[in-house]
């Protein structure tokens, strides 16, 4: 299984550091019993937005394997590339066995694969909710300024929401590294 990230238009430092906070808070448990390939697609600036480019990015490194599941996890600005690239992908016969969006505001997501939305506030979630998401997202309570989705996942407190069964504030808190870490478990298990 590989897992694509896709940086917004941040400084690289920011996606080092969100990848340490989610990947670090669980080195006891590893995510995965089989391997877990993680893939950064290096695009700076508009190339985030450029769904061409992140395919070209994923042939290059996986290349033919499209029978291999892949996990988009995307932030910002590249969540508009990443979303585009995973229609693409599985267009040419790759399996996509889930697309992670966060703070992809005003981004419509739809697709042929499991979609959950993380948001740094309330506003953002209800609000995103209305051009697509999928059964389990996540928004940031306390709200938090955008970036600390990104850079520190594993501070920024919130909710887990189920929104084909509720639309109100749900029930439970835990860490937006917690809910990640949540999904790519239960992806992995299907």
């Amino acid at each position: 299984m590989s897992i694509i990230i896709c940086p917004g238009i941040n400084e690289p430092a920011l996606t080092e550091s969100f990848i340490s906070g989610w990947l670090n808070l669980f080195s006891d448990s590893s995510i995965s019993q089989n391997p877990v390939n993680i893939l950064v697609f290096p695009g700076k600036g508009f190339l985030a937005l450029s769904a061409f480019h992140i395919l070209q990015f994923l042939r290059d490194r996986l290349g033919n394997n499209l029978e291999s599941p892949v996990i988009f996890i995307s932030f910002s600005a590249g969540v508009v590339g990443a979303i585009g690239a995973a229609y693409l992908w599985q267009l040419l016969g790759g399996r996509v066995k889930a697309f992670i969006a966060i703070d992809g505001w005003g981004v419509p997501l739809r697709g042929d694969f499991p979609i959950s939305r993380m948001s740094h506030d309330y506003f953002t979630h209800w609000s995103s909710c209305l051009l697509g998401s999928g059964q389990n997202n996540f928004y940031a309570e306390p709200a938090v300024d955008h970036l600390s989705m990104w850079r520190s996942p594993q501070t920024v407190q919130g909710s887990w929401v189920d929104s084909k069964m509720e639309i109100f504030p749900p029930r439970g808190r835990l860490t937006a590294a917690e809910f990640l870490h949540m999904l790519l478990k239960r992806y992995e298990a299907n």
